[in-house]
């Protein structure tokens, strides 16, 4: 990776990038709220599991694929692999989630010059998924896709660690031997998904959608899903 794709992957996996990620824990503050995660250690355990299921398995893989269509200027497996993004999504808020998400970072791409090639196809998308339009900013910025699969997987974990940080609640130190330990299982991740064939991709992740769910309802929250 040059310098300067360096510096790009690192302002795209910046907690400053104005898509509202902090404001999201997909599911973790109801597995708080019920009594399932009271401590650092049920908080890792959580959101390993989440990582392990759905992120590995089906969000890395993907991200990889949209990066190769963005590359290859197809946007007819982009659109396919958007659509399957968003069906992807068990309950309403994560799906508004990553919709919310999708429409800011296409927002952010348009005002950006060097983000510039991939405004007008991501445009005639209509409805975006975030993952989408990210990977479309990651190729527009010349960023490698093992090393955008990486970001990708960090800039996740530590938004699950903030989560769990603001709603357990746990101390810094606890969320930083979080990340030490969601950190080292993400290179072996990110090998593997890169080169993971489409019919071998799972999303199954049965708690992380009744958590989901149940958070819909859930009486008083600080989080959007």
């Amino acid at each position: 990776m040059t310098p300067l794709a360096l510096v790009r992957l690192l302002h795209l996996a910046s907690p400053t990038l104005p898509v509202g990620a902090f404001s999201y824990s997909q599911g973790l503050e109801w597995q708080v709220d019920s009594g399932a995660i009271r401590s650092e250690a049920d908080a890792g355990e959580w959101i390993a599991a989440v990582f392990d299921a759905g992120i590995a398995q089906f969000e890395l893989p993907l991200l990889a694929a949209l990066m190769r269509a963005w590359a290859a200027d197809d946007p007819a497996a982009v659109r396919e692999l958007n659509d399957d993004y968003l069906a992807s999504r068990e309950a309403a808020e994560l799906r508004a989630e990553t919709v919310q998400m999708g429409y800011s970072c296409v927002q952010l791409v348009q005002a950006l010059d060097a983000c510039a090639a991939v405004a007008a196809p991501l445009r005639a998308l209509g409805e975006v998924a975030y993952p989408t339009a990210w990977s479309a900013a990651a190729v527009a910025l010349a960023v490698p896709v093992d090393d955008a699969l990486t970001a990708w997987a960090w800039a996740w974990a530590e938004n699950q660690v903030m989560a769990a940080i603001k709603a357990v609640p746990l101390g810094q130190t606890a969320g930083q031997r979080l990340l030490m330990a969601l950190g080292e299982a993400i290179p072996p991740h990110v090998a593997r998904a890169a080169a993971l064939p489409r019919e071998a991709w799972s999303n199954f992740a049965p708690g992380l959608a009744i958590a989901s769910c149940r958070h819909e309802t859930q009486y008083s929250r600080l989080f959007r899903s």
